[in-house]
Formats: C-alpha cells, structure tokens, sequence
C-alpha cells in the first residue's frame, strides 16, 4: 500500500482537484455531482453522517466539534487535535481530484475547514489572496475564528491566517450557504 502524498511531494501539476464545500442538506448532491473521493465532516458528535457508498470509509473524516469560537460548558470547542486531523486530511488528499467538506450550514466550520486545508496545499500563496478567493466564491463564509487561530499556529504563519480571515469581514448573514468550490492549487494567485 502506498504512502499517502505529503505536502512537500504535492506540485501544481498533480493538483488538479477542487474543495466543494456545502451544508449538510445539499451533501448528497455535492458528492455525487463532484464525484468526490475524500469527504471531511465538520459536525457535532450527536449529527451522525453516513459515508456515501462512493467514498471509501477511509476518507470521509469526521472532525466531532460544535461551532464555538470559545469554549463553553457543554459544547466542543475547536482544539488542537481537530486542527492536526484537519490538516492530516488536506495532506492525505493532496489536492489531487474532488473533496468535500460540508458542516451544518456551510458557512463557519466549512469554510474554516477549506480555508485551513488551502493553507496546507498551498503553504506560499498569501493568506488574504486565499481569504479573498474564499469571500468571491462565497458571499456568506464566515470561517470559524478558534479554527483560524489554531491551524494559523499549527502552520506557523505567525498571526497571517487570522489577519485574513478577518479581512474578509462577516459577510452575508444566512441560514444556510450555497454549494460553492475552490480550486486546490493556489499556485497562480500571486497574479490575481
């Protein structure tokens, strides 16, 4: 069996793949019409997400975390682990064909998630070029702030990550976002 793909092996050329990112409600359809192999759910442990029959039960992630920016008495706070498994996940994609990654509403832990995992790929493209690719291809992201701040310390980028999250402001207020997707190699953003 070969060894999941790091991020110093991954290039622009074998990134071809896209990040869907989605609600819960349009997860099916998000699977089956991206044709998604790896699927990472950013849901609270009592939201039980079947794998969909197309996704090996390997690749569908479950990170079990409510969507907090600080812990409170009684929810999952954002930590550490969730943030090594998040970017344990973007690692063993590399990039390469379709993700999901989908939570309730598809607005905070969902964006966050995708936002981190860019990160990961992509470790010289500039944090508020992401942020702002984030903010085109979806008026109402809202990255969770907790999640921003650990993976902006897992990844070194010395307070970078927050700086752009929170350039890109609230956005629209929703209830629910639209599917939207984000391409994985970041190489040419420089140019935007």
């Amino acid at each position: 069996m070969s060894q999941p793909q790091t991020v110093e092996d991954a290039s622009p050329a074998t990134m071809d793949g896209r990040i869907h990112v989605c609600p819960l409600r349009s997860l099916p359809d998000v699977v089956v019409s991206s044709g998604a192999a790896h699927l990472l759910t950013c849901l609270q442990d009592e939201i039980v997400v079947e794998t969909p029959a197309s996704i090996e039960p390997a690749r569908h992630v479950r990170l079990d975390l409510d969507d907090i920016a600080r812990p409170m008495p009684g929810f999952v706070a954002p930590n550490a682990r969730h943030i090594a498994d998040l970017i344990h996940f973007a690692q063993a994609w590399g990039g390469r064909g379709p993700a999901v990654i989908h939570c309730w509403a598809g607005i905070s832990r969902s964006t966050a998630a995708a936002f981190i995992s860019l990160c990961t790929l992509n470790p010289d493209a500039p944090e508020h070029l992401i942020a702002g690719l984030l903010r085109d291809a979806s008026p109402t992201a809202y990255p969770n702030r907790l999640m921003i701040m650990l993976a902006d310390m897992a990844l070194r980028r010395e307070g970078r990550m927050v700086d752009a999250v929170e350039s890109i402001g609230r956005g629209e207020v929703a209830g629910e976002a639209h599917p939207f997707w984000l391409p994985a190699d970041l190489s040419t953003l420089h140019l935007r």
